[in-house]
């Protein structure tokens, strides 16, 4: 069972409970949703874009459940990362967890809700 995470705020995650499926604002930008490949890289991405946001949580997918395909590609970087291509089915959600911050308001994971 791969897990990939995605970033997504609170108030989003809320308005996907009970749907069937997610459509993260990237999806229409750029025809994939981004996720990353572990939880190192998730905190990274994190504290480089959403640094000192107290809204945020990660979701734990499991890319077998997956409906939508999935591709590991390239950042400018050269750092590998995960893209569904195609709406996030929730079915394959199977842990959410808050990012939460330190007294150096650096990220770190908190419990599963």
């Amino acid at each position: 069972m791969p897990i990939i995470c995605h970033l997504i705020t609170q108030s989003d995650w809320q308005q996907a409970q009970g749907a069937a499926e997610y459509r993260a604002p990237s999806l229409a930008l750029e025809g994939f949703i981004h996720c990353s490949q572990d939880e190192a890289q998730l905190l990274r991405v994190a504290q480089r874009l959403y640094a000192g946001r107290r809204d945020m949580m990660a979701l734990d997918v499991d890319t077998a459940r997956l409906t939508s395909p999935i591709k590991r590609e390239p950042s400018r970087s050269g750092e590998l990362y995960p893209h569904i291509y195609g709406p996030l089915n929730t079915s394959a959600v199977t842990r959410v967890r808050p990012l939460l911050l330190d007294a150096q308001a650096n990220f770190y994971l908190g419990q599963p809700e």
